[in-house]
Order: structure tokens, then sequence, then C-alpha cells
């Protein structure tokens, strides 16, 4: 653990934009290469726009927290759900 936490903290703005997290994570994930054909992202880009949004009118977040907070949301949800 205290290695994949050292790869985060030197993690930057810079470096981070330069690698393709799906591409990355598709390896593990194979549904990464693949759903962009199947999911009506825009339906669901929308929705998710919203969500940003409201969190940013709401508590005051600029998009990279708003982002990072629903992120976490949706990852307790899934985490929650899998446990019943």
């Amino acid at each position: 653990m205290n290695k994949i936490e050292k790869i985060i903290q030197n993690v930057n703005e810079n470096n981070q934009d330069k690698v393709d997290w799906t591409k990355a994570w598709s390896t593990k994930y194979p549904i990464l290469k693949t759903y962009q054909k199947e999911v009506d992202i825009p339906k669901y880009a929308t929705k998710i726009r919203n969500m940003f949004n409201e969190l940013q009118k709401n508590y005051g977040y600029n998009e990279l927290d708003a982002m990072l907070v629903l992120k976490d949301i949706l990852a307790h949800e899934y985490l929650d759900n899998n446990k019943k």
C-alpha cells in the first residue's frame, strides 16, 4: 500500500495529463475498451454534467473537487451494494 500511496503523491498535473487512464485500466478491466461502442454516452454524460454543476453551485466546489466527490460517492455506492 505504501508503494501505491507514494506513486499517487508523485503524480502531478503535467504527467497525469499524458496518461491514457482508460487504456491503462482496460488491461485489468476489459469493459473499458468496449463500452464506448455499446453505451449511450451522451445520455449519461448529460446527467453527470448536471451533478457536477449542482455540486459546484450548492457546495462551491471547483470542477475537479466535484468530480472527486462524485467518483467517491459512486465507489461507495458500488461497494455498499456489493456487501448485501
